[in-house]
């Protein structure tokens, strides 16, 4: 059973694609998997005969388990179910944020059948889940249209009908009515939320947070990006905003600074190689999720603005992958785009640090020219860096993010984005 994104422990067998003696070519679907997080297509990591499958439709697999045995070509009729059980990148459509909890919340209600010989249709783990949650009988399950593939419910499709039940009826028969005086509107949370909620505790509890400030002069990159937008949007059909130029400094910034590069393991530091930059993105339900620019370091400034608008876009059509929010490795959070000038980002574990992108404003500055200083009106920004004290400490922290600024203020006013 192959891992579909950080922390999922377990997938659902939904169907088999080929059959006990087929013969699969390498990278070819063998069957479909779903999780909390996503439903997806598992295809073979080599070619050869499916000679056994393990685990039959509906059934409920733990990560690294054996669900099916591949004779190759160099074999002639040896198996190992260990060795040749599939793994997969995830490819798939459906993705929210996760935590260490997801595993032991897919548990099935037991009113509920999750083998889909047992019912009309199959249903997700996450969509049981809920279901088990909202006290929803298997009956009524069963009557809850589906928008899905083969009439299938989805998670919206169930949170949609909790809302429609929930004005039906007071109170639940699982949960005790409430009681508040005075003109209050009680809001549920929503899973994901719920999901942030957590994740936010656990960083907080994990990572003692420090926060260190620094201003930069960004007038110049105002220039370069007001000269060349036009152009970009004509050549490339692309928006060029600040962020794919923050996010090159920040690649820079962690080149000089490898130790803000890393993630804590016990008492293990992991240096990570690869710099892979989480972008939070704001949802339309005001839900926050991070996808991540793998190899960050190998693009270039229209590289980076293809990748940031690719997953904002995907982001919010929710069409990103389990793979497209795994393996960051730095997160950076744009807070100027609601017109914050500073914050304090808290962590994504089990990373190091954060850094927030404040608004870019006008103001009076000193100018700093051979006849002396003056003063003139520049474009200015706050960077807040927030990391992990256990392993970054002020210096390091503090250097990191006046590096960063150093490049942004260094930006060449006469390079060209193509």
């Amino acid at each position: 059973m192959p891992k579909m994104g950080e922390s999922v422990m377990e997938g659902t067998i939904i169907s088999w694609l080929k059959n006990v003696g087929d013969t699969i070519e390498q990278d070819e679907s063998v069957l479909e998997v779903a999780t909390d997080k996503v439903d997806t297509e598992v295809p073979a990591i080599q070619g050869g005969i499916l000679k056994e499958i393990l685990a039959k439709k509906g059934d409920i697999v733990q990560v690294g388990k054996p669900i099916a045995i591949i004779e190759t070509a160099a074999e002639t009729g040896q198996s190992a179910p260990t060795a040749k059980s599939s793994t997969v990148e995830e490819k798939n459509t459906k993705q929210e944020p996760v935590n260490s909890e997801t595993s032991a919340k897919a548990e099935a209600p037991k009113h509920i059948a999750r083998n889909s010989s047992d019912a009309a249709r199959f249903y997700s783990p996450l969509v049981l889940s809920i279901a088990k949650e909202e006290n929803i009988s298997a009956a009524e399950l069963e009557s809850i249209p589906g928008s899905g593939k083969d009439n299938r419910v989805s998670k919206n499709d169930i949170l949609e009908y909790v809302k429609s039940r929930s004005t039906k009826q007071e109170s639940s028969a699982t949960k005790p009515a409430k009681s508040l005086s005075g003109n209050v509107e009680i809001i549920e949370m929503d899973r994901m939320r719920k999901m942030i909620a957590q994740r936010m505790v656990d960083s907080k509890r994990i990572s003692p947070h420090v926060t260190s400030f620094v201003e930069a002069d960004v007038t110049t990159i105002v220039q370069w990006r007001s000269k060349w937008k036009n152009q970009i949007m004509e050549r490339e059909s692309l928006a060029l905003t600040y962020t794919p130029i923050f996010i090159e400094a920040v690649v820079k910034a962690l080149k000089d600074y490898p130790m803000v590069n890393i993630s804590v393991e016990g008492d293990t530091i992991l240096v990570k190689k690869d710099i892979n930059i989480g972008i939070a993105v704001a949802l339309p339900n005001n839900n926050l999720i991070v996808p991540v620019i793998k190899h960050a370091d190998r693009l270039n400034i229209i590289g980076l603005t293809k990748a940031v608008n690719d997953l904002a876009k995907r982001a919010r059509a929710n069409k990103l992958t389990a793979d497209d929010l795994s393996g960051g490795t730095y997160t950076v959070s744009n807070v100027g785009s609601f017109g914050n000038v500073m914050g304090t980002p808290i962590i994504v574990q089990p990373q190091a640090a954060i850094l927030a992108l404040g608004a870019v404003q006008k103001k009076p500055a000193v100018i700093e020219t051979p006849q002396g200083d003056t003063l003139g009106i520049r474009q200015m920004m706050f960077l807040s860096h927030s990391y992990d004290h256990r392993v970054i400490d002020g210096a390091l922290g503090g250097m990191f993010v006046r590096k960063v600024a150093d490049y942004l203020e260094g930006f060449d006013l006469s390079r060209k984005p193509f």
